[in-house]
């Protein structure tokens, strides 16, 4: 870990940053990410979550649910693993390694260029739009992981899930998807890439 001022890149994927653009996190600033796996909700047109829906459609321990009913419910399980995945790296982080960065309030960063580019690649198969790429100076702490390490978004048992997440915190020392968590003062210094730039 780091505590310093230092440079890194950061992929913009949700709105554009400006030259000169400040942002600041601390332990109590949550992120998009803590956003968009804890505040959303997954709901059919009637109101009714995942549960509800398997459950008024149960039938002799068979489920029948129509399209819009089985994509509320894929994307609720999609959310909730990831969710979990997020609980339980935190919980590990805040036992055993409580002076990093908080993954759910930080801000995701490469050290190089090369690793900005290995995570654009990755975006790019999920469809995940990039919108530019950034240079910040930061004045704080970072924690450099291996997103490989993660806790897998599967069936496992949850033992196995914090051992995952310990095994993220203690690092690795040929990291195969590099990616900085750091937080404090933030300054975007330079746009490096814009890759909407002349769409309309």
């Amino acid at each position: 870990m780091i505590k310093e001022e230092f440079i890194v890149y950061h992929l913009v994927t949700r709105e554009k940053m400006n030259v000169g653009q400040k942002i600041s996190f601390d332990n109590h600033q949550k992120n998009q990410l803590y956003h968009f796996f804890f505040e959303r909700e997954q709901l059919n047109k009637t109101g009714q979550d995942a549960i509800q829906i398997l459950y008024l459609n149960k039938e002799n321990d068979e489920i029948k649910i129509n399209k819009e009913d089985t994509k509320v419910t894929l994307n609720y399980v999609d959310q909730t693993t990831r969710a979990i995945r997020e609980t339980i790296t935190e919980m590990v982080r805040l036992e055993k390694y409580p002076e990093y960065p908080s993954r759910l309030s930080c801000l995701y960063a490469t050290k190089n260029y090369e690793d900005a580019m290995r995570w654009k690649q990755l975006f790019d198969s999920f469809n995940r739009q990039v919108l530019q790429l950034v240079k910040l100076k930061v004045k704080g702490a970072c924690f450099e992981g291996d997103g490989n390490l993660l806790p897998k978004e599967d069936g496992l048992s949850f033992s196995k899930k914090i051992e995952q997440a310990n095994s993220y915190w203690q690092g690795s020392e040929t990291c195969e998807l590099p990616e900085l968590l750091v937080n404090g003062k933030i300054e975007v210094i330079e746009v490096v890439e814009d890759y909407l730039e002349g769409e309309n």
